[in-house]
């Protein structure tokens, strides 16, 4: 169980409604509040324990009958990329980061809108006005920022918009709250490219970690993050190597006679 005093936060649940990655679940949340600005200790306290942002919002599923959000974080001192991850760092050379205050802009919003159409069209985004995106970058209860990342026209005069993410700097690491990108060029997997790029701006910055909110095994949605070496999973109210926590989760989900079987061998 989660331990916290009760004057350091009070917590609510949500009520039970259908879950946006498990077809036939219900998800329920335990969130509290975070004061914009004032209490950064919390956030960071309680993203070590596995919770999420959503703007003022701090979150954990704490579902009936199901455990299968996990969230993940890459440990930035062990990662190296595979050989796929290192094609598409190459594919993405000729980009350019700028990181920026969270400021809103229409190029930066037409990209968001471009992206959630076709890629999230439905989805409960897909209505989200300027001033919606504006309170989604803007209230934040710590150092937030958006990283942007450009390509330059072959005459280098010219430079467009091609990814953008949401992101926290947290004590311990970057927490990537939301990122997007130009769904037209799926070729280039800027949204891989964008975890990369963040695993060396906090190498570059000394932090630890890379946060990558849930991972839920079984949804098509989330099995990218499964790819990143390093990759540690809150599994037991711990961070667990991901291998480890795949080998006690097959142990528990392996009947007695399995494991009978497997001891004899």
């Amino acid at each position: 169980m989660l331990e916290l005093s009760p004057d350091f936060a009070r917590f609510q649940l949500t009520a039970p409604r259908p879950c946006a990655y498990l077809p036939g679940q219900s998800e329920r949340l335990l969130f509290t509040w975070a004061s914009k600005g004032t209490e950064p200790e919390l956030y960071d306290y309680l993203s070590v324990m596995g919770f999420r942002r959503s703007r003022l919002v701090l979150y954990r599923p704490i579902c009936l009958n199901c455990s299968a959000c996990l969230s993940a974080r890459i440990r930035v001192d062990a990662f190296s990329p595979s050989k796929s991850q290192r094609k598409t760092i190459r594919r993405n050379c000729n980009l350019e980061r700028t990181i920026c205050l969270p400021r809103t802009d229409s190029e930066i919003f037409t990209l968001f809108k471009r992206y959630i159409s076709a890629r999230h069209g439905n989805g409960g985004m897909d209505d989200m006005s300027v001033e919606d995106f504006n309170r989604m970058t803007d209230e934040s209860p710590t150092q937030t920022r958006v990283i942007k990342y450009f390509e330059h026209s072959e005459e280098g005069a010219e430079r467009t918009l091609v990814a953008a993410a949401l992101t926290d700097m947290l004590q311990d690491g970057l927490s990537m709250l939301y990122s997007f990108y130009d769904p037209d060029r799926t070729r280039n997997s800027l949204g891989t490219y964008m975890v990369l790029d963040h695993v060396d701006i906090a190498r570059e910055n000394g932090f630890k970690h890379v946060y990558l909110g849930y991972w839920v095994p079984g949804s098509k949605k989330m099995d990218y993050k499964r790819k990143f070496g390093s990759l540690e999973i809150f599994f037991d109210n711990i961070w667990r190597n991901i291998d480890e926590y795949e080998s006690i989760s097959r142990d528990r989900s392996s009947g007695p006679e399995d494991r009978a079987a497997a001891d004899k061998l």
